[in-house]
């Protein structure tokens, strides 16, 4: 942890109520995990190429057994058939884990199935058939390294009107970053569009520089040396680990100073953080306790 952060009770505030994310192979990380996460934390389960069925659902029944609140993902460009999604949500019903779920594009360049898209599926009228009822979507404050800026804004457009017409609660998680400035640029430009719905900004929790580079770069996410030093790191050091104190402490400054007040009206409106566990869920809710509790100390003091 990086001791030289000021202690700042807005700090604590964003990082409490975080939410945490998970593969379909990682039941043992959170099990080993569970005491540090705090109960009705959201955890959403991945839906990769490399894990199936049993393996989604399998997780999502244990996070909801261990207290806390699944976050299914639903892939779109990899579902082949609406069977398929049915077959899955069907499933995620049965261990009641489909009231929240997190619907994003994914990774394959051509789509496996009839969903191209996030949207596609929201607009498929399925998702309300088994009990959702609040969608994720995903933002890009740094944009994305395959889809035009354009077409980012107007489906996030659409997804957000869709859903609020459907009579579905809406949260946007963004892909993790490490740089403030596109960070509040975006969620004033989001607010400007008449979206209120909650925000939280993806960041990465303690993990090797080494593998958050290679995150970084893999997702188009900015990881020059100006940017990561801001973050907390130098790229000279790559066998060492980093965490997010800088980030999360500058973040919170920028939300609650008035100058900074993200939108043309001013407010950042609900913002909280997503983290991405690449060093672990034990470290990751580790870190995020150990932070509320010297940021909270610390502004007693």
């Amino acid at each position: 942890m990086a001791h030289g952060t000021p202690a700042s009770p807005s700090a604590a505030a964003l990082v409490e109520g975080f939410s945490l994310e998970m593969t379909g192979k990682d039941l043992a990380g959170l099990e080993e995990a569970r005491d540090m996460i705090p109960q009705g934390t959201k955890v959403n389960v991945t839906f990769l190429g490399n894990e199936d069925l049993e393996m989604r659902v399998a997780a999502a029944k244990a996070v909801k057994e261990m207290g806390f609140v699944p976050v299914p993902h639903i892939s779109a460009r990899r579902l082949k058939s609406q069977d398929e999604l049915e077959e899955f949500l069907g499933r995620l019903q049965e261990v009641g884990a489909t009231e929240h779920v997190f619907a994003v594009g994914g990774d394959p360049a051509e789509p496996e199935g009839p969903y191209p898209d996030a949207l596609t599926v929201i607009r498929s009228g399925v998702l309300q058939q088994f009990g959702v009822r609040e969608v994720s979507i995903a933002g890009y404050p740094e944009g994305h390294p395959d889809i035009p800026a354009d077409l980012l804004w107007r489906h996030l457009d659409e997804k957000a009107l869709t859903l609020a017409q459907e009579g579905l609660d809406a949260v946007i998680l963004t892909q993790f970053a490490f740089d403030t400035d596109p960070v509040m640029t975006w969620i004033g430009q989001v607010r400007d569009r008449g979206i209120d719905a909650p925000i939280r900004i993806g960041t990465p929790g303690p993990a090797g520089i080494k593998r958050l580079i290679g995150f970084a770069r893999r997702f188009g996410v900015g990881a020059n040396a100006m940017i990561v030093k801001k973050y907390g790191f130098s790229l000279t050091n790559l066998m060492g680990t980093a965490g997010p104190d800088r980030f999360v402490s500058d973040l919170a400054a920028l939300l609650t100073d008035p100058s900074t007040g993200s939108g043309t009206g001013g407010g950042s409106g609900d913002v909280k953080l997503h983290f991405y566990t690449f060093g672990g869920l034990l470290a990751t809710s580790q870190w995020a306790r150990e932070f509320v509790a010297s940021q909270s100390s610390g502004a007693r003091r």
